[in-house]
């Protein structure tokens, strides 16, 4: 029969791979900042101009293909193109790599933004809690050093509603550009009141 050899702690924390550093958000955005660097093509688009070229580029893997083999047949097209049939297949290869580059930061900024809501509601439930639990021990007269802190976070709240209110009301909207304005003579006619005619005909 053969024997079961137990791992000393020794051998098992030898065994364990060294746990990885976490990053601060500092050293996060200059590592980031240090591959961006490295990158041959970055090109920041407009919404427009994203919208417009995603629409102009949307064909079907098979249909580039087709159109490939068409460029390889013929060496007019490729002259009248601009561009040789093996240079387009090489910059379909790199579209579908930098497409799972693309992917992978998608993900990781979901991952870090849906990190940073969790972290932010924790925050919210916390201050809630301390202004609630504040509101209560400061009408004991022992806690009156509560007092001006509970009262300002009362003031803040106020001030918070208010602008959520005034964001969420429209404002007077602008006349149109090439309207035109009445003329002033009729402003003015439209403002003065009429004469009364009937102390006029008495007269006559």
């Amino acid at each position: 029969m053969s024997k079961i050899q137990k791992k000393s702690p020794k051998q098992t924390a030898a065994d364990t791979p060294p746990a990885v550093p976490m990053l601060t958000p500092e050293q996060f955005v200059e590592q980031l900042r240090a591959l961006r660097a490295q990158v041959a093509e970055v090109s920041p688009l407009t919404a427009d101009q994203r919208r417009i070229l995603r629409n102009q580029g949307s064909l079907s893997e098979t249909v580039i293909q087709a159109s490939i083999n068409v460029i390889s047949a013929s060496g007019t097209i490729e002259t009248a193109v601009g561009a040789p049939a093996e240079g387009v297949q090489t910059m379909v290869d790199e579209a579908n790599r930098w497409e799972i580059v693309e992917n992978e930061l998608k993900a990781t900024f979901k991952g870090v933004e849906g990190a940073n809501l969790i972290r932010r509601q924790k925050i919210a439930i916390i201050a809630a809690q301390a202004y609630g639990i504040g509101k209560q021990l400061a009408r004991v007269p022992q806690n009156a050093e509560l007092v001006p802190h509970v009262a300002e976070v009362k003031h803040q709240r106020t001030l918070a509603r208010r602008k959520k209110r005034a964001a969420k009301t429209p404002g007077t909207p602008a006349p149109a550009p090439g309207t035109p304005s009445a003329p002033a003579t009729q402003q003015v006619a439209e403002t003065t009141p009429a004469a009364d005619t009937s102390m006029t005909a008495k007269k006559a």
